[in-house]
């Protein structure tokens, strides 16, 4: 994982070194849930809220695309209700409701809807899912609740995941930026042969503003 931090922050300091590249940060809430099944079923489950804050990069690539990659924290989170003996987190557990302290690394390309100063956009691409840390609370069938940090490793939940990341937004000429994002998982949280299939789904809404942007002039004069 370190080397995948270094790597990253490697890559963005040599494109901050162009002077065409743009560095902006964001922030916003989120709603949190998984795609989860068990031994092939599908276990019920709701929402939880969170959120996430962080920094993008705006980086010329070709014509009206971006290299837009981006390093962020996010809060996440699952509720689920279970119709048969799950583990993690354990063959008596009724139910769970987890909290994860993650962290993100995205690969985004962005694709502007327009040519003038303020446009539309729209990302997309993968990311890397860093579990940092979790806890879990759930009710134990025949009676009493469990609370307790989640366990990662072999066997147990998994540290890392992948996601497919798509965002819609808007930019302005003065650098503010809006969007909404959602995040699809693609590999599951669960390191445990035969255990559940744990894939994050994430709904998201951003505001952020790029910095030290140069104001843009527009040349009004008649050209002969």
């Amino acid at each position: 994982m370190k080397i995948l931090y270094s790597l990253f922050a490697a890559l963005l300091v040599s494109f901050s070194a162009d002077c065409q590249s743009e560095l902006g940060i964001f922030a916003g809430p989120q709603a949190t849930t998984t795609s989860y099944s068990a031994q092939g079923s599908k276990q019920d489950n709701s929402f939880k809220y969170g959120f996430h804050a962080g920094a993008l990069m705006k980086i010329p690539f070709e014509g009206r695309l971006y290299f837009a990659p981006a390093a962020y924290y996010s809060l996440k989170g699952y509720k689920v209700t279970f119709n048969r003996f799950v583990y993690p987190p354990g063959p008596t557990a009724a139910d769970n409701n987890t909290t994860l302290h993650t962290f993100e690394l995205a690969a985004l390309l962005q694709y502007d809807l327009g040519s003038n100063p303020s446009h539309a956009f729209i990302k997309l691409g993968p990311s890397l899912d860093f579990q940092l840390l979790g806890k879990e609370k759930f009710n134990v069938i025949g009676g009493g609740t469990v609370d307790r940090s989640m366990k990662f490793g072999p066997g147990e939940y998994g540290r890392y995941s992948a996601n497919l990341i798509g965002q819609l937004g808007y930019e302005t000429a003065s650098g503010f930026i809006i969007f909404a994002q959602y995040t699809h998982g693609a590999a599951s949280l669960n390191n445990a042969d035969g255990g559940p299939a744990i894939r994050h789904r994430v709904y998201g809404i951003s505001i952020g503003k790029f910095l030290k942007r140069k104001k843009i002039v527009i040349d009004t004069k008649n050209k002969e």
